[in-house]
Formats: structure tokens, sequence, C-alpha cells
């Protein structure tokens, strides 16, 4: 008799999705899997997580279990956060239920996405209905964050609600076996968004193809462009192009800070023409041909054929590939690399409205070429730079923020972290979250308080939490600080230099004791005393200063920022010495110098790298934030390594140790060798320096790590010198690379500091 054929046992589970799954693709992913494995039952987004019935034969149902993480969207991370088997229901096949709101939901606002790969075939085809639609996306790329007006991700929340779909669009939009299944912004030209050109002062003249054509043929002639693109403007033109550049610069009013430059996708893996441009690293490729599709800092090669004004006095250049099909198509034809800068007047939030681009860049832009599709929310691009091995973020914007890191610890409440003056970053918490807003600005000008205010409202709205604390910087002249202070609910104020501890420490363990350098610009510090060079000891919620620059006194305070020859005067009259390069030689400073008026006193790092930059290149004037610092760094790389000197550590009555700077500014002073030997000295002896006060303090004090945090350690060479002479030591040495180092991770510090602190004192 044959044996008896044992039927699979039929098998149900209930799985609860949680993690990166919205706006990725994943319900028609979980549909096609299941269909794959012969399984019925249905799939539902409940704002911020999936659920998921799932029944049918055992092995059938282990193998769709595996394949779910295993084989997920590339643009996903999700997390299975409850299995629960339950009974088989009366399924007979798969669906896709309509979108609900879950009891609790865990909500992600995803970033906006480069175009992917398959829509990029789709775009260079004749043969398919989207060829050089500038506007194809699936749910696999395209535009996230910067036009979603509410949750859940469905097409009535965003700004394409307006664009009626089209009997095609609309069945790939309904067919849950379409790679368009769900994708919100999805369209083609014939109901989509389109392109609009028109001359500076003038009203739209052509659409379509032609306002593609009339956009290039004005790029060929040298002129200036403004391009609307996914999260607000770049302005454009010619990187090749000496007339064309400086005329943008000249327009722009910005004469010396560096234009990041980007390439067409050419050749095997699409860095061709970037590699014939700039030296690439590994880490630097892979990370320029990723999903972020980010700015990235890189080393200009000799056969470099762009514009020397791109990046005056610099070795490096911020090279980027076209993240969105009109980029694309843009690029493509021009047959050229293009100057791609933020379309803004100088340190304000990129501009996203039409009419207002057109009005405020009337006199940089010769030419517009818009659209009509509407951006909620200004994201900037976001700007890496290879330290040591890592790709580190100098700022972070579109593709990679809203930016979520968990927290080391609960939140009682929610709160807002407001950040600093500079590079702002807002951060929203609750819970065990934290999520850190696009790059916003400097908080110099109304419009960069507005845009400040929405981001902070719509990260509440679309996250559905309602913030009942602030924090904020200590320093009260802040324009986040005022605008905290105005508001009615309670406040919290964090020590400028314990944000910037707190945040690296807590991207690696806030339970170590921690020998923090936190070295940059100037912050308030907690004696009144403009800090920037300090060593901080502890960790989180307990920090303790334990070793600092030598202070001298600012001529002028805050013009010391764009007027590097103040900080060497300082320190020359600090030296009781004279400066003879000095551009104001009247007297009259060095009065109120000595008579302590309008002269506050600092120790920051970053004043000092403005002194040696004043002092090595006759550096007095800068036009943008660490220009002067900047062009050291790129002088000292050319130079001869040698060895520095190890200056000098004293300790006060209080037990601080004071690090004596004259030594070497003296040397500097006697210009004993060429300018790019007196650079490399001065980095070469902070480092060394750095390596005594570490060793020193850890023989007084347990050390479990030395952390480089502040805006002074984007400084690649210093970081790098510094990490090498601490590597035969035992200590090891941490820097972020999740949130930038400098400003723009201080709302993200300001959230860790906040509640180490209560912890601290609750116990």
């Amino acid at each position: 008799m044959a044996n008896a054929v044992v039927p699979n046992p039929m098998h149900a589970l209930n799985l609860v999705v949680t993690g990166h799954v919205q706006a990725v693709g994943f319900r028609p992913f979980v549909y096609r899997l299941a269909h794959r494995h012969g399984l019925h039952g249905w799939v539902q987004n409940q704002t911020g997580q999936v659920e998921i019935f799932i029944q049918g034969a055992a092995e059938a149902v282990a193998k769709f279990e595996a394949d779910l993480l295993g084989r997920a969207p590339p643009l996903s991370r999700p997390t299975v956060s409850r299995r629960v088997a339950v009974a088989p229901g009366g399924y007979e096949d798969f669906a896709i239920k309509p979108s609900a709101a879950a009891a609790k939901p865990r909500i992600f606002v995803p970033p906006d996405y480069f175009m992917c790969g398959e829509c990029r075939i789709e775009l260079d085809d004749p043969g398919d209905r989207r060829f050089r639609y500038p506007f194809i996306n699936c749910t696999q790329c395209g535009p996230r964050y910067t036009l979603i007006r509410a949750l859940p991700y469905d097409r009535p929340n965003t700004t394409l609600a307006g664009f009626e779909l089209c009997p095609a669009c609309r069945a790939e939009y309904e067919d849950p076996l379409d790679r368009r299944f769900h994708a919100e912004p999805v369209a083609c030209a014939d109901c989509g968004p389109e392109l609009a050109f028109h001359l500076s002062g003038q009203p739209v003249s052509v659409t379509r193809e032609a306002a593609l054509a009339a956009a290039l043929e004005l790029l060929r002639d040298g002129l200036v462009l403004a391009v609307k693109g996914v999260g607000g403007y770049h302005l454009m033109c010619d990187a090749r192009d000496e007339a064309a550049v400086r005329r943008l610069r000249e327009r722009k009013k910005r004469p010396h800070k560096p234009l990041a430059v980007m390439f067409a996708e050419r050749g095997a893996d699409g860095l061709q023409e970037i590699g014939d441009t700039v030296l690439l690293t590994e880490a630097a490729a892979d990370l320029l041909r990723s999903p972020l599709r980010p700015i990235v800092l890189a080393s200009v090669a000799a056969r470099a054929s762009l514009a020397p004004s791109v990046a005056p006095g610099l070795g490096e250049i911020g090279v980027f590939l076209p993240y969105s099909p009109l980029h694309h198509l843009l690029l493509n034809a021009f047959a050229a690399p293009l100057v791609a800068t933020s379309g803004n007047l100088s340190g304000e939030p990129v501009l996203t409205d039409n009419d207002e681009a057109a009005r405020r860049l009337a006199a940089i832009a010769d030419g517009f070429l818009q659209h009509d599709r509407p951006i909620e929310r200004p994201a900037d691009d976001p700007v890496f730079r290879q330290i040591g091995t890592a790709m580190r973020p100098l700022r972070i914007g579109r593709g990679c923020a809203p930016l979520e890191l968990a927290l080391p610890f609960t939140l009682e409440r929610p709160l807002l972290a407001t950040g600093g003056h500079m590079k702002n970053t807002l951060a929203l918490a609750w819970e065990d979250r934290v999520v850190v807003s696009p790059h916003i600005g400097d908080m110099g000008s109304p419009r960069s308080l507005d845009v400040f205010e929405r981001v902070g409202a719509d990260l509440q709205r679309l996250y559905g939490i309602d913030v009942q604390e602030l924090v904020c910087d200590a320093h009260d002249g802040y324009t986040t600080s005022r605008w905290a202070r105005r508001q009615t609910m309670p406040l919290a104020r964090v020590w400028h230099h314990h944000a910037h501890a707190s945040a690296l420490a807590a991207e690696h363990d806030i339970d170590r004791d921690w020998l923090m350098l936190t070295w940059d610009g100037v912050g308030l510090g907690e004696d009144g005393t403009l800090w920037g060079g300090e060593a901080l000891w502890g960790r989180p919620g307990n920090w303790r200063r334990v070793a600092s620059l030598r202070p001298f006194r600012l001529p002028g305070g805050d013009k010391a920022g764009r007027e590097p020859w103040r900080s060497a005067c300082g320190v020359c009259w600090e030296m009781g010495r004279h400066w003879d390069a000095a551009p104001d030689d009247s007297g009259l400073l060095r009065t109120a110098w000595e008579r302590e008026l309008n002269c506050p006193v600092t120790s920051a790092a970053g004043r000092l790298f403005d002194a040696a930059a004043a002092l090595v290149l006759g550096h007095t004037h800068s036009s943008f934030e660490g220009q002067g610092p900047m062009q050291l760094e790129a002088l000292a790389r050319s130079a001869r390594p040698t060895n520095g000197l190890e200056l000098e550590m004293s300790a006060a009555a209080d037990g601080l140790l004071r690090i004596d700077w004259e030594p070497l500014l003296a040397r500097l002073l006697a210009r004993d060798g060429s300018a790019a030997e007196l650079a490399w000295l001065f980095h070469d002896s902070l480092a060394l320096t750095i390596r005594a006060l570490v060793l020193r303090i850890a023989g007084e004090r347990n050390v479990d790590g030395v952390g480089l945090t502040g805006g002074v350690f984007q400084n690649r060479l210093l970081a790098e010198l510094v990490c090498d002479k601490l590597s035969g030591t035992g200590y090891p040495v941490a820097q972020s690379a999740a949130a930038p180092c400098n400003d723009a991770g201080l709302s993200y510090g300001q959230v860790i500091e906040f509640r180490a602190h209560q912890l601290r004192h609750a116990r």
C-alpha cells in the first residue's frame, strides 16, 4: 500500500514591522513576497508601522518570514517588533488594506531619495513613456521630506495632491505588482509637474523641453542659471569658465567660499568625470554613489580643468553626482561639470518658492529653470569629508535628514532643542527617540528665523508630538536662545561645550569616563568668558573643565570672526609684542584693548587658528567663516613634515591646566621658515600638545577614551595628526560619524546633556 501524503499543515502569523518602512515601497514588497510564496492574508500601513497577517503552508510562511528582512527594499530598515502565532483565517488571497492609524504609531519621516537605476534607464529610453520626464520616480526614489504635508504618507497628504493622475499613472499606482504601486509622487508628462524657463525679471517664455533647451543655452553662454531642484534652488554655471564663476561670485557677494561642483554620472562606476578632477578614496567613492548622493570634499587632481576660482586657496573641492532626473538631464546635455551652489542669500536657508526665488535671486541669476511642484520645506545638500578612515558629516540635509538617532535613555516629556546660532539645526526628542532637522543655516536673518519656526512646528506635526519643554544654548544673545525665552513652556539652558561633548559621547558610550577636546570658534563658558579650546573630563551630565588654552583678550569681540587680524593683534599684545602687519595701527584699538573695552576674554582654538592664519598667510579679512584656518590647513599639507613644539602646561590655583601657546606664536612671528613649514609647525605642535595633555590627565584621572569635537576638528590634518600621535598610547580616539562635530550637532548634544543632567541630579 502506498504511503499516504500528509498535507503540509496550515500556519498563520501576525507580524508588526517597525523601523524605516514608510515611503520605501514596503507594502507592495510584502504583497509580491506573499504571492511568490503562495500565501494569503493582508498588509496594512498604520502610521509609522506595518501590520501583516500571513497564512499558508508552514514551510512557505517560514520562507516569507526570512525574506521579509533579508530581501527588504534597499531604502527600508525594517524590524519585526511583534510576532504572534495565530489561528488561520478564511483568506483566499492576499490584499493591501487601506492605511489606518495605529494605537501608538511609531512614525518615521523619510528623507528625499536620489533617482534609482530603474528610473534612470526609463528616463534615457526613447521607447518609454517617461522618456526625458524630469520628475520620474518610483517607490524606491524621489522626494519625500520636502513634499510631505501630513502623515500617513499618502498622495493627498503631499504637494502632489493638486496633480490628478492620468489613466496610465493611475493604473500603475493601483497595481500591487507594479513598482509604482502607491509611489505617492508618481506622475508623467501628461499629468504631473512641468518645467518652465524665464529670463530674470521677465515672465515665463517656454516650458517643458524648450525650457530645458533655453536653460542649457544660457549656461553655454557663460551665464548664471537658478535651478529649482528637490529641496530648493541651486545657482549653476559652467565650472570650467573662470569668467562665469567670477560672475556668480561677484553677484552673490561670495568672493572666496568654495563652490560645490556637480558632475555627470559616466563610466562603469558613474565616477569617470569626477575621477578626472579629484582624487577619490574608496570610502569617498562609495559615499558619492550611495543613495545619499551628498557633496563630498576631495583633493583636487593635478589634471583638473576647473576654473581656479571654484575653491581659491584650497586643495579640496566639494563634488557630487546628479541625484534628481532634472539634474541628470542637465548634466548629460551640458557635457561638462556645473557649479551647483545653494540658491540663497549667503547664510540663509535655501530658497524654495518660485516667486520668492525670482525676486530675491534676480540680481544673481540671468535665468530661472523652475517647476510647479511645490516644495513644502527646504532641504539643502549634505556635505561630508573623510577624516581618518571614515566619512564624517559637516552638514546634514537632503538624503540624510531628518536624521533619527536612538537615545541612550528615556525622556520624561517631549522636548525641542533649539541648537546654536551658526549652522543651526533643531532636535525633536521624545521617549527614546531624537530627530535632528536638516541644516537651517545661520540665524542672523528674519528668513532664517521663519524657517526655524516652521521646521520646528512641522517636525512636531509630522511625528505627532507636542513639545512640553525647550532646551537652548546658554548664550543669551543667540537668536535661538532669545526665541526660546519668548515661549511659554519650561526652558533649560545647556553650556555650549557640554553639548558638543555630550553629542560625541552619545554616539559612542555615555557610561565611559571621557576626555573631550572641545575646540571651536567661541561659545559661552561657565565662567562667563568665551571658551573654545577646552578639555572636559567626565560624561554627559557631569563634565568638568580640566584644561584650556591660555586665554587672551579679543579686540573688537564678534568682529574678530571675520577679521582675523584682530585675533593676531590680541595674541601679540598678550605676549607684549607688536605686529607690524596689522591693518589698523591707529593706536585706538590698542587703547581699547588695554582698557578692556569690547575685548572679551577667550580661550578659543578657532581664534588661535585665525591668528596663525593672519601671521603666516597675511590673511587679515575673511569673507566666510573659517577661511583663514582652511587655507592654513591646505598650505600645511604641501610642507615636508617636521617635528612641532610640545607646548608647556601649567596648573592654575584651581587646578585647571593652561596650555601656553606663546612659544608657538613667537615662532610664527619670527618667520623662521617658509609659510608652508610654519603652517605645518602650527598643526603638528597642537597635535603633540594634545598627546601630552591626554597622558597627563590620564595619569591623574580615569580616562576610557579621548574625543575630538567642535568645529576645529573638521580640520582633517589636525584630527589625523592627533589620532596618529595617540595611536600607541592605549587611549582610543572617538570622532563624530552621525551628527556633525560643528555647531550643527549642538541640538542633538543639548538633548543628551539636558537629560543626563536630569538623571544625575535625580539620584
